[in-house]
């Protein structure tokens, strides 16, 4: 058991003298033009709670009230920011113990390309690479090492260090990216990961993932820093791609500067004894749910590192919800995935994607709600439940419905395919869900499938042609596997040739084995035609209950109709089209679209075991 958190944490918090001769201001600073004209400042610095603080006068920005916590190194100014003011920088007066000193606020004048070539979200015709920087390739050796951060270990032997990936390296590989087919990178965190070596299966592990946050407003100097990440960002604009930055809401690392030195004891939920989050969102929804099931899973713990934000309270809200919009106007990033989206407090995230939207009419946002079955899935966006709190998040990552696929392909489950889909009806809009074969948390899809290539290209088939935003985890196109022993380090692995000196370069052609090029190119087929296809970016669906193993469904416009059948079957299957007339819809012949050959559409079709055929019907 672990002692009273107040106990632990807070005499070292104050004793702390590291950070506290810093003058640090948050957000570092913002924008005229704003719709929400409110902003809410936070000053860092020893004893700045003592001083008296003036603002000089500047048209169109009224100081409205300050705030001091109880914790003295800290200050909050909220200030009004009226439309039509100019872009330019406030003056602050500090007076302190008979010394005055002054700050500079800029306020800048936003993008006028939001909407246009930045911050322009996703949707069902894309396709999304999810991408593990430290793992994919290292564009800059020099970042490797830094001595003025705590952890400072590269070893690429070590599966629990870091590899020295970067953002220059996802840079150097766009075009890569592009080929294959993909329209947007999903990179997981960015954000500083100022943490020592933590104690994690056994090992010292380092925060190579990037969900260890210490420091919101910078960019990890390891990943090349804020520069890097608005070069790569700008040149994947230019190249007509998009970028997901991952958000974590929920949690911060013990050593982020907030943790060293809080503003306020209940600036992150504190227990009498460590208690961690029950992992059961079924307290939620449940009508027969014990309020402090509900509060232990909001306010517990993920784990002992990772201490848990207190959204509830408003000053850590503000500077929660400030940082995301901060971020989406400083780098022009397309939308946002939302990590550990269930563990947060449901105000605040209805409030956070609120404010995004409101300031950014055309981002997406999606969250990940790992639930077992489609209405615990269903609860956390947009839906059509009986609920006493109603979500307003645009989509979630779609396990249910990744997880039937992973059945279908895997293990010929058709029919639990066809049930996961039946139930969309709870979905507002279900084409806005994130489905997947795998991620960074879970194993290698190819190994799940025991390494047999024909249910590969069934799971990528369906993939890139059911409803929602398909989503690859990188090297997936190439085959790698593993599973998530003895760690998720394991399903991590680097990315071969993306480092000086590899053995083997699977970035180009050459490199690759026949099987990895028979997979690539099959799946830049598919992700080729998806994204020029009506049917699949914005159709209908129509599907038909499986028989025998057989799972036939339509996607549809007004302009375009996709067929697809899956044969999950251990043997040849003659098919008889009468049954399926309605989705065919009088056509005669199609197109094979991976085999690119017409296709003739008689009284039945022959169907060779576990196969996929995607046919577009003419």
């Amino acid at each position: 058991m672990y002692k009273k958190l107040s106990v632990l944490i807070i005499p070292a918090v104050f004793a702390c003298t590291s950070l506290l001769g810093q003058f640090n201001v948050y957000p570092v600073n913002w924008w005229v033009g704003m719709k929400d004209p409110a902003l809410q400042l936070m000053i860092h610095k020893k004893s700045i709670g003592n001083a008296k603080i003036r603002m000089a006068p500047y048209p169109g920005v009224k100081l409205v009230k300050t705030y001091v916590p109880e914790n003295k190194n800290y200050v909050f100014i909220d200030l009004i920011v009226a439309p039509g003011t100019k872009p330019g920088k406030l003056s602050f007066n500090i007076q302190e113990a008979g010394d005055v000193s002054v700050f500079n606020y800029e306020l800048k004048q936003r993008n006028k390309e939001n909407g246009k070539t930045r911050v322009k979200g996703v949707n069902s015709s894309d396709f999304v690479y999810l991408i593990m920087p430290d793992r994919f390739s290292n564009g800059d050796t020099t970042n490797d090492k830094l001595n003025s951060l705590r952890e400072q270990q590269s070893d690429r032997n070590n599966p629990f260090l870091r590899h020295g990936g970067d953002l220059k390296g996802v840079q150097n590989h766009l075009e890569y990216l592009k080929d294959l087919g993909v329209t947007t990178i999903w990179l997981t965190p960015v954000v500083e990961n100022d943490m020592p070596l933590v104690d994690e299966w056994g090992n010292k592990v380092s925060g190579y993932h990037g969900y260890w946050f210490t420091d919101h407003y910078t960019v990890d100097p390891r990943l090349g820093g804020n520069k890097a990440y608005h070069e790569m960002i700008t040149t994947a604009h230019s190249k007509g791609m998009k970028v997901i930055q991952d958000a974590v809401y929920n949690h911060i690392g013990n050593h982020h500067w907030s943790v060293l030195d809080m503003p306020m004891k209940d600036w992150i939920n504190q227990w009498p004894v460590y208690t961690n989050a029950n992992h059961k969102e079924e307290v939620f929804y449940d009508p027969y749910a014990d309020s402090m099931d509900k509060e232990i899973m909001i306010k517990g713990w993920f784990v002992p590192h990772l201490p848990d934000l207190n959204l509830a309270n408003p000053y850590c809200a503000n500077y929660m919800v400030e940082q995301a919009i901060w971020t989406t106007e400083e780098f022009g990033i397309d939308g946002w995935r939302v990590d550990t989206y269930k563990y947060c407090d449901e105000k605040f995230m209805n409030r956070v994607n609120a404010a995004l939207e409101k300031e950014f009419p055309a981002i997406s946002i999606f969250g990940e709600a790992w639930c077992a079955n489609v209405p615990g899935s269903a609860y956390f966006t947009r839906n059509n439940l009986n609920v006493a709190f109603k979500h307003n998040l645009q989509g979630v990552t779609d396990f249910p419905f990744s997880f039937a696929i992973r059945d279908a392909a895997g293990k010929g489950d058709v029919n639990n395919l066809y049930a996961i889909a039946a139930q969309d009806f709870l979905y507002k809009d279900p084409m806005k869900n994130c489905i997947f074969l795998d991620n960074h948390d879970l194993d290698r899809f190819y190994s799940v499938l025991n390494e047999d290539f024909s249910k590969y290209k069934i799971a990528v088939a369906l993939l890139m042609t059911e409803r929602g935003i398909p989503q690859l985890y990188y090297g997936t196109e190439i085959l790698m596997k593993n599973f998530k022993k003895p760690s998720d380090a394991e399903v991590r692995q680097d990315f071969p040739g993306g480092w000086n000196g590899d053995a083997v370069n699977k970035f180009i052609a050459a490199g690759r084995s026949e099987r990895e090029n028979e997979a690539f190119n099959y799946l830049k087929t598919l992700a080729g035609f998806r994204k020029n296809s009506s049917a699949l970016s914005v159709g209908k669906t129509l599907q038909y209950q499986p028989s025998n193993n057989v799972y036939v469904f339509f996607r549809y416009t007004n302009q375009q109709r996709v067929m697809v059948i899956v044969n999950a079957n251990e043997k040849d299957v003659d098919l008889s089209t009468e049954r399926f007339s309605t989705g065919i819809a009088g056509k005669t012949s199609g197109y094979d679209v991976v085999t690119k050959k017409d296709f003739q559409l008689g009284t039945s079709i022959k169907l060779p075991a576990w196969t996929v055929q995607v046919i577009e019907l003419k």
